[in-house]
């Protein structure tokens, strides 16, 4: 049998995997595909003795002090130590409630470390969420500065063509009002052409996304997918952490490889001191491959996280949000302003109403947050009477709040002590004039709770909109091996004050805002049921944030801002509307001045939303005309079922010198079953005819859509009959 002496496959959920175990009891993973694995032995396989014994492990651990005795060119996550070493010990193989479960045990004979691997299967979806654990079972202490969530080398051995030429990469550029900026790459582009043959592992270059510090898309969506054109297959990958996060592609022996994690020591200031006895395990990722259709991959992704994330009402039943902060109030609430508001949002049909930032304080309130009371200057009769306005109109109230800090100028962060704070050499950490809050300390948390409570009970609010507006870097230093060991352990103890919080309160409606979309994580969005999606003010370009954000988390968790000019048309209305339509509407603008055609607009979007919400809540994401670009004239978005599709299109001509008027897309390819297909306008219904025309050919599945304004967006219909 040779080198090899076991061969393990496993097919699950269309998922092809295969592992070998060497003669010197070394486990290697040599396929994780959508197709099956075409070689049987390692002669087939085509690698040579040195190639097995230094890549294809299944994680990659590294401690300090060990020598990495092979070729590895600058800082790549490869045959690391103990990595390389560990053995092989067992291989469980179970099914619980959730699907299968894999256990793979490992250990190294020096350093007496022991690796547990697990990868859970979610029964229904090509997608396996997967966690390692390191424990040091020596009698020394050892000093972690790595270790993968998953490694998987051989990312590209499908097919024959170079991978110059079959290989993309599609990854999610992400930024403060530039949200959801999906582009595909080839491996070249990013500086990562196929080496010759003859020449091994002389790659110092690898193609990296990171992030670094407490706001964890920052730069990029901690996610990606990787598709072989050739042979029509696909991975992709969510890194699930609300911190720092590495995500790496590089190359080793003429194969690339795929390395996932949280924080690491050379990117993120992380490293772990393991006392004997102790142990760490890692962020969870998801990992999936489908074939080579980003939309069909999406959906795989959209069903793991419906299947993750906790069981809550608001993504049941979808309620329409009212928000008085974009385009309307901008974060200057009083009493006086918001009952005109509040009117005009319940004769609209808001089901939730949201006093954001600037309740708590007088004036300019920026450096002073962190108390938390209400502002009698704002709220004469105090905020409970607003809330009990909002209340008898039918809807629940909500305010805003940015926990996780404190103004260098609030009174209380003036008189606790330095260990509520972030700390690096010796001194608090500062970001735009706040202190971060560290929820490692019992006294931080009786603080948060104390809010809560009292927001809840005593003002009775419903909603609480989340927000976070600082990136206070690489960590702290108190109580922890390393600043980014700091900031870790304070993330996750966020995470379990959450948990904590739903478990007081589960039909609190909590909302993920930092700065918008800045931490659209599913570690936070296992937990929180609705995301603001931006803080982009523009509503022309808001549209291609709406119709990318389905591929960085499912709809009903995705606000969208539509908040109607005050010296708009309809046209601008009806695209705001368009906008929100097709995820959750986060209504804003000041609807008590709107003339009543657009009124009407809005409240016909609202009541139009209400009649398919709960189709978006079940829908999976398509893009008949490709993910949109901030540069696009036309961009589609969809949302499916089974026999009913919803599609969103925008026309907006940034360049002048593009004329077009009429768009054709295609939707063949939107239902599994064939048949007719039929075509309405379904928003809006009651006005502007005379500014859109279309015709749709059933023999070609085309849908031909010409608009009249330069800027204007519909809802379609298709059914299939």
């Amino acid at each position: 049998m040779g080198y090899i002496k076991k061969w393990i496959s496993i097919e699950e959920d269309g998922v092809f995997l295969t592992f070998g175990v060497t003669g010197d009891d070394h486990l290697k993973l040599f396929h994780f595909s959508s197709a099956p694995m075409k070689a049987k032995n390692e002669e087939e396989f085509g690698e040579s003795e040195l190639f097995l014994k230094e890549g294809f492990q299944v994680v990659q651990v590294n401690f300090s002090g060990y020598n990495r005795p092979y070729e590895k060119h600058g800082n790549k996550y490869i045959v690391t130590a103990p990595g390389y070493l560990l053995k092989f010990v067992d291989m469980k193989d179970e099914r619980n409630e959730l699907g299968r479960l894999l256990t793979i045990i490992q250990k190294d004979e020096e350093t007496k470390a022991k690796v547990i691997t697990t990868w859970q299967f979610y029964s229904g979806t090509s997608t396996i969420r997967m966690q390692n654990q390191v424990i040091n079972e020596g009698d020394q202490t050892q000093t972690l500065e790595y270790i993968s969530s998953f490694f998987y080398l051989g990312i590209e051995k499908e097919g024959e063509m170079s991978s110059d030429d079959k290989m993309q990469l599609t990854l999610a550029h992400n930024g403060w009002q530039k949200e959801f900026s999906f582009h595909t790459y080839s491996f070249p582009a990013l500086g990562l052409a196929q080496t010759q043959p003859t020449v091994y592992q002389r790659t110092s270059k690898t193609i990296e996304l990171t992030n670094i510090g407490n706001w964890s898309t920052k730069e990029y969506l901690p996610m990606g997918y990787l598709s072989n054109e050739e042979a029509d297959t696909s991975l992709y990958w969510q890194i699930e952490h609300n911190g720092s996060w590495h995500a790496e592609i590089g190359d080793e022996n003429d194969h690339f490889y795929l390395a996932l994690s949280g924080p690491t020591e050379v990117q993120s200031h992380w490293f772990q001191d393991l006392k004997p006895g102790e142990s760490f395990t890692t962020v969870p990722v998801a990992v999936g491959v489908c074939n080579a259709d980003f939309a069909k991959a999406m959906g795989q992704l959209t069903k793991y996280r419906r299947m993750i994330r906790r069981n809550n009402k608001d993504n049941e039943n979808l309620p329409v949000i009212f928000n008085d902060y974009m385009n309307c109030l901008f974060g200057d609430p009083t009493t006086e302003k918001e009952l005109p508001l509040i009117d005009a949002a319940a004769e609209a049909g808001c089901e939730y109403f949201v006093i954001d930032a600037g309740w708590y304080a007088p004036g300019l309130w920026w450096d002073s947050v962190g108390e938390w009371q209400e502002c009698r200057e704002r709220f004469p009769g105090g905020i409970k009477e607003v809330t009990d306005y909002i209340r008898s109109k039918g809807m629940v109230p909500g305010v805003w709040l940015e926990l996780e800090v404190m103004g260098i100028n609030c009174e209380k962060a003036k008189k606790a002590p330095d260990d509520w704070f972030f700390v690096r050499h010796g001194k608090r950490v500062y970001d735009r004039s706040r202190y971060q809050l560290d929820f490692r300390n019992p006294e931080v948390i009786a603080h948060v709770n104390e809010v809560i409570d009292r927001v809840v009970n005593e003002y009775g609010v419903g909603y609480i909109k989340m927000d976070y507006n600082i990136e206070p870097g690489i960590g702290t230093e108190l109580s922890a091996d390393s600043v980014g060991a700091g900031l870790l352990a304070h993330e996750r103890a966020y995470l379990a004050w959450l948990d904590s919080v739903f478990e007081k309160y589960p039909d609190l409606v909590i909302e993920n805002c930092s700065s918008g979309g800045l931490r659209i994580d599913y570690a936070l969005l296992s937990r929180y049921s609705i995301q603001s999606t931006s803080d982009q003010e523009d509503y022309r370009e808001y549209a291609t944030i709406a119709a990318n954000a389905c591929a960085g988390l499912t709809p009903e968790q995705a606000a969208v801002w539509s908040y109607p000019q005050r010296n708009g048309d309809a046209e601008e209305t009806v695209y705001n509307m368009v906008n929100a339509m097709l995820l959750r509407i986060h209504q804003s603008g000041h609807l008590a001045e709107l003339s009543k055609e657009r009124f009407d607009l809005v409240k016909e979007g609202i009541d139009y939303y209400k009649s398919i919400r709960a189709d978006i809540r079940k829908a999976m994401p398509d893009w008949p005309l490709g993910l949109a670009d901030n540069r696009d004239t036309f961009l589609c978005s969809a949302l499916k079922t089974d026999k009913k599709a919803y599609l969103a299109l925008w026309r907006r001509n940034k360049d002048e010198e593009d004329t077009r008027e009429s768009i054709k897309i295609p939707l063949g390819h939107l239902f599994e079953k064939e048949g007719e297909l039929s075509v309405k306008l379904s928003y809006p219904q009651t006005s502007l005819e005379e500014n859109v025309r279309y015709e749709y050919e059933d023999e070609k599945k085309i849908l031909t859509v010409k608009y009249k304004c330069r800027t204007m967006a519909r809802i379609f219909e298709i059914t299939l009959k």
